[in-house]
């Protein structure tokens, strides 16, 4: 095993999905938008409500489950099927931040790329599927309900001396970093809505390190191959 081998087998980037590679603040936007067409204000604002109660009970965001619970309250609503095919079959490739994909492969080098995330076991693996981020990372794929609780599964599937975590969320990362210590660089992607959230961002200790967009990783010295040969 030649040294570069070695060091793809010690290193492991983990990236997270919404608002890290892919823009869901725009694929919600699209959402607000074709709800209103199809259905109207008013009950798109009713949908948002059980979008949002469902969110509290299931710890993530589940749009297919708010959209059967939309339908027991509106069963003969004609519109249904329209926004369920809006959402099964949205281009969410088009909703990657640009760099994406050049970002994976370009830790490719000296680390092994993991897609991290949350969500439901249905509208997220398509997501992340139909956006090419699953073949970007040679379907190495881990969607949990709560992530930052299932790090000691993480570390069995994908065994490595240091960890890379990539998040748009300061919680996660914090989470992340009591975990795994100096075993793990946490880097805060400001992208999206929560890492814009003053709140968030004041009762969180700050990452090892903020990017202002996914684009600007390579640039980084702390994922430059000397750095990450004296961590792992």
């Amino acid at each position: 095993m030649n040294k570069r081998e070695s060091l793809q087998c010690r290193v492991v980037f983990l990236f997270d999905v919404d608002n890290t590679l892919l823009d869901n603040d725009r694929v919600e936007a699209d959402l607000h938008r074709h709800l209103i067409d199809e259905v109207g204000h008013t009950r798109a604002q009713e949908y948002w409500r059980i979008f949002e109660q469902l969110r509290v009970e299931l710890g993530y965001a589940d749009y297919l489950g708010a959209l059967q619970r939309y339908r027991m309250k509106y069963p003969r609503d004609p519109h249904l099927l329209t926004v369920s095919h809006f959402l099964v079959s949205y281009p969410f490739a088009e909703r990657l931040y640009p760099g994406a994909v050049k970002v994976i492969e370009h830790v490719k080098q000296w680390g092994m790329p993991v897609i991290l995330s949350d969500g439901d076991v249905v509208f997220q693996p398509l997501k992340v599927a139909r956006s090419g981020l699953a073949d970007a990372v040679a379907d190495r794929v881990l969607i949990y309900v709560h992530k930052e609780m299932e790090l000691a599964d993480v570390e069995q599937r994908y065994p490595a001396d240091h960890y890379v975590m990539v998040d748009d969320k300061l919680r996660i990362l914090a989470a992340v970093k009591k975990f795994w210590t100096a075993r793990v660089t946490t880097i805060f992607v400001r992208q999206g809505h929560y890492a814009a959230d003053p709140m968030i961002l004041a009762s969180n200790p700050a990452a090892d390190l903020s990017l202002g967009g996914i684009g600007e990783l390579p640039q980084s010295e702390l994922v430059k191959p000397s750095r990450l040969t004296k961590l792992a």
